[in-house]
């Protein structure tokens, strides 16, 4: 009885187009890829990917949860497919930064919401983040080459700065999703390729381009929230 208050209670903070949007956008991903015979795994995927990046947008601390079972997944089709810079990234970097998440975003609550307070970046730390990001995409773009994963560039683009965006999240920085729309669009079009040429990735497709619209959504929500005093 507990937990269904508890669910009941979560659900509260959610207005209903948000509602409506997760359920209408996880309906047809599971119809559109049962339709054309997507993998299984794409589809769970998908699911818990877009169920991840929703909740992280609310600001829930549960959100890291999905975000373990989405990543592990991933993991796998990403190497189904030789896109071993994220597979890497995935496996080494964001399943460990999830669990990281998880006990970090608990000791910055705002109790009357039960979500995360919401933080901003300086000029000057915006160029240094910047910066890495781009060292971080040439030193992985060599690694790949050696490796012999496809799309090299958009590949090692992609991966260096999702680092950036995962550490601006676990530091709950709106910036982060500055970062995340540039990677999210980046990595739709690798995948968006990868479909086309006889991958069973559709769900993936999907959930990149749902990845890419949250990420506007949730900047002007958060700007909107910061400006009203969200801010630590």
């Amino acid at each position: 009885m507990k937990l269904l208050n508890y669910i009941q209670t979560e659900l509260n903070y959610f207005n209903k187009y948000e509602k409506i949007l997760y359920l209408s956008v996880i309906l047809s991903v599971i119809i559109i890829s049962i339709a054309i015979k997507d993998s299984k795994i794409a589809i769970i995927s998908a699911i818990c990917g877009i169920t991840y990046t929703l909740l992280a947008g609310k600001g829930k601390v549960y959100c890291y949860y999905t975000g373990i079972i989405g990543t592990f997944c991933y993991c796998i089709i990403a190497y189904k497919n030789g896109f071993y810079g994220n597979m890497c990234l995935y496996g080494l970097y964001f399943l460990p930064m999830q669990i990281i998440g998880i006990f970090n975003w608990r000791k910055h609550l705002n109790k009357k919401t039960n979500e995360i307070i919401k933080t901003k970046l300086s000029n000057k730390e915006r160029f240094l983040y910047f910066i890495t990001g781009i060292i971080l995409t040439g030193l992985i773009y060599k690694i790949i080459l050696m490796c012999g994963g496809k799309s090299p560039i958009m590949d090692a683009f992609s991966v260096g700065f999702s680092v950036l965006g995962q550490y601006l999240t676990l530091k709950r920085c709106i910036e982060q999703w500055i970062i995340w729309f540039i990677v999210n669009l980046i990595t739709l079009f690798i995948w968006l390729n990868a479909y086309l040429n006889e991958s069973h990735c559709f769900a993936t497709v999907l959930m990149w381009l749902i990845y890419l619209i949250l990420a506007v959504y949730f900047y002007i929500k958060w700007r909107k929230e910061i400006k009203n005093g969200a801010v630590l």
